[in-house]
């Protein structure tokens, strides 16, 4: 798999994909609504990516920024084969990745500089961001979008998006330094391959799924597939609670609603999860809570 994240006009994401099906969505795209697809790497660096434009009957434009605008750069990509071939050396890193493509200056301007934040708006925006970097979830975007929001009152926005996204990526790039030192696979990449074995034996799991236990009940139904015979999941404030030294709880059951179904589902969750080595607490009853204790919260960001 490729350490990328690939975004669509239709609003999918792909993350790690294989060079297989990158190129299957180069050659996808053209159609009204599906004509473009951006890939950044995993984890996201601001303002680096490689991106490509098709619509049907015309050529390709190919675009890759390497940080400052002064380092966006754009050329005609050919055919599909050949635009998805310079994408996949671009996402495995290979030396001279963009040789014979004839880039030229996409030319765009200067961005507007940034006014600073009052030292006591910054402070607690940045506690906050922090915090949601700590979970590991989101990703800038979203990010940027709950730094504006965090400190709204009524009308008053003491936050623009362009503050907001400037302190959300100075911070993203100091936890992503950080995650850089960290050794070995990390309890959320346990929980992560846990739900996955989960996933494949007929329980729909999910991670920080919805913002609370309402909404995650009403709506785990709709996310797994048919024949799916429970579910698992967590939802945000949980994230938060674990990403703060707590445990993190999960909530579970059987799509028929009965008691038997719901404890099943329960012993296979903790079954999966110690199988992965994480501590996990349940007295086996479906009414109560499984908690998976003694977490050391390290998410890598993707993106």
């Amino acid at each position: 798999m490729l350490d990328i994240t690939v975004r669509t006009e239709n609003w999918q994401k792909h993350v790690r994909v294989s060079e297989d099906a990158l190129r299957d969505l180069v050659l996808r795209i053209g159609a009204d609504g599906d004509r473009f697809l951006v890939v950044q790497r995993i984890p996201d660096i601001p303002d680096e990516f490689i991106q490509v434009w098709h619509e049907d009957g015309g050529g390709y434009q190919l675009e890759h920024r390497a940080g400052v605008p002064e380092r966006h750069y754009v050329t005609e990509g050919g055919d599909a084969g050949k635009v998805a071939a310079v994408m996949v050396r671009w996402a495995r890193r290979e030396v001279a990745w963009d040789r014979g493509l004839g880039w030229k200056p996409a030319g765009l301007p200067l961005p507007e500089p940034v006014p600073e934040l009052p030292a006591e708006v910054r402070g607690v925006l940045e506690e906050r961001v922090r915090e949601l970097l700590r979970c590991g979830y989101a990703d800038r975007e979203q990010l940027a979008e709950a730094a504006e929001d965090y400190l709204v009152d009524g009308d008053v926005r003491p936050v623009s998006r362009a503050q907001a996204a400037a302190l959300v990526d100075r911070l993203w790039l100091e936890r992503v330094q950080e995650s850089a030192g960290w050794e070995g696979v990390t309890d959320p990449e346990r929980i992560t391959a846990a739900f996955a074995a989960l996933e494949g034996a007929g329980i729909t799991a999910r991670e920080n799924f919805t913002c609370c236990r309402t909404c995650g009940t009403a709506e785990i139904g709709g996310e797994g597939d048919e024949d799916a015979r429970g579910f698992v999941y967590f939802h945000s404030q949980c994230t938060e609670g674990a990403a703060n030294g707590g445990p993190l709880y999960l909530l579970y059951g059987g799509f028929d609603g009965s008691a038997e179904s719901a404890a099943a589902v329960g012993r296979e969750v903790t079954e999966a999860l110690r199988g992965q080595g994480l501590a996990v607490e349940w007295d086996g009853s479906p009414e109560s809570s499984i908690q998976v204790t003694g977490l050391d919260w390290r998410k890598r960001l993707t993106g």
